[in-house]
């Protein structure tokens, strides 16, 4: 009996030990970098700092590409672009060091020979060619991935000549995409190195000959250096390959007047007006294209073609049938005018023209309502419109009212011609 009890003690220690193993043994590893993960992509990066922050970055095990790109990563949505350079950089030199191993094998089920009379005969399947394992061409699109990612920070930092060395560096990802050459044009034309940012546009041009963005930028850069005919050859490859919007129509014909080439422009501008007929500032600057060759009759007609879409051209349609001697459609498209003020200035560069002096004086009161009084041209206006109907004492009031100079020496020459008016009615006849 004492003997039994003397090893009950014993069996105790042996089966809490084994308890306690197993207990340890049972207790899960948490993997900290896959938990860091899914809080990356509910968007907690807090919660994903502390689960990385939990991360043995001495263990055999640590992959150290994997846990700075995740950092970097958060902190491009962060916006802390400097932190995310330096954890980029960290992430490049780890995955340069890294061993990839293949994945493991899967060994197809053994067939036992029960099996073999119970289960249906399937078709045999042709063997599937397991692509070769390339550590080496892994490494190299991990390490194009991060090159990238750097490419984009120094750029959100404004640090263009590193935006560039990075998609260098980047190899095939840093030119696969067509926005890579206009983003490394970019950045050498905000580094004035306007050479370099043609050259960048001509090589994607000649990799992605179909997109339309290289051929306008190409255009746009070679615009804004002034090499006008380049710009042209360039703009018309773009419209080519159609999809041109009236805007840039617009802008090769500016530019073709700014260089010269009236021609040139004045063809670009009616082949757009075929295609936008409804853009009113494509009429406008074709009327401004035929004025600089004088002729305003068919100026002033485009000008008014352009105000059936836009109002605001009204006036400026109004002045050139003014210019252009048809002065009852001058004052017809006077009268929609919606600015009174612009109306009644307008009205008296109309009425002055058909010599109707009697009208000048009746808007007098408007002008004076509205202050236009105050501009000295319109005040001489009114101050002669008096002297032509012989009302010399009115004409003399609004003449003593005038500061310009040149308008000033212009009303003491009339102011002569009334004292000699007054002193004898035949000079004025």
């Amino acid at each position: 009996m004492f003997k039994k009890l003397k090893t009950i003690p014993l069996i105790l220690v042996l089966v809490l030990s084994l308890t306690t193993i197993n207990a340890q043994e049972a207790t899960p590893t948490i993997d900290h970098m896959s938990v860091a993960t899914m809080m990356i992509f509910d968007g907690k990066f807090d919660k994903a700092r502390e689960e990385l922050d939990e991360v043995d970055q001495r263990a055999d095990n640590f992959d150290g590409s994997k846990y700075f790109t995740m950092l970097g990563v958060m902190d491009v949505k962060e916006k802390k672009y400097a932190d995310s350079i330096t954890h980029f950089k960290k992430a490049v030199s780890a995955t340069k060091v890294k061993v990839y191993s293949p994945p493991p094998v899967i060994k197809e089920k053994q067939k036992y020979l029960f099996s073999l009379f119970s289960e249906k005969k399937e078709p045999k399947k042709s063997k599937e060619i397991v692509p070769i394992f390339d550590a080496q061409k892994i490494r190299a699109e991990k390490l194009g991935k991060l090159h990238i990612n750097l490419s984009k920070s120094y750029y959100k930092l404004k640090n263009y000549a590193n935006t560039i060395s990075e998609l260098d560096l980047a190899g095939e990802l840093g030119s696969n995409k067509a926005g890579l050459y206009t983003l490394r044009a970019e950045c050498y034309w905000k580094l004035k190195d306007k050479a370099g940012a043609i050259e960048a546009l001509s090589k994607g041009i000649e990799r992605f000959p179909n997109d339309k963005r290289l051929l306008k930028q190409k255009f746009y850069y070679l615009a804004d250096l002034k090499l006008y005919q380049s710009a042209v050859d360039a703009s018309k490859a773009y419209m080519v390959k159609g999809g041109a919007s009236d805007k840039e129509y617009v802008a090769l014909a500016q530019m073709l007047m700014s260089g010269g080439e009236l021609e040139s422009a004045i063809k670009v501008l009616e082949e757009a007006k075929l295609e936008f007929p409804e853009t009113p500032k494509i009429s406008m600057i074709l009327g401004h294209a035929y004025l600089k060759r004088d002729m305003i009759h068919v100026t002033a007609d485009l000008f008014e073609q352009a105000s059936y879409y836009d109002e605001k051209y009204t006036k400026e349609a109004a002045e050139m049938h003014r210019r252009a001697k048809n002065l009852p459609h001058a004052i017809y498209l006077n009268s929609q005018l919606s600015d009174k003020k612009e109306k009644l200035k307008q009205k008296v560069a109309i009425f002055v023209d058909r010599g109707e002096f009697e009208k000048i004086i009746g808007i007098k009161d408007g002008l004076g309502r509205y202050g236009l009084l105050a501009d000295d041209n319109l005040r001489y206006a009114l101050a002669y419109a008096y002297f032509m109907v012989k009302d010399y004492d009115h004409a003399e009031k609004h003449f003593k009212k005038i500061t310009d100079n040149a308008l000033f020496s212009k009303a003491t020459v009339i102011r002569k011609s009334i004292e000699k008016c007054r002193e004898n009615s035949l000079e004025c006849i």
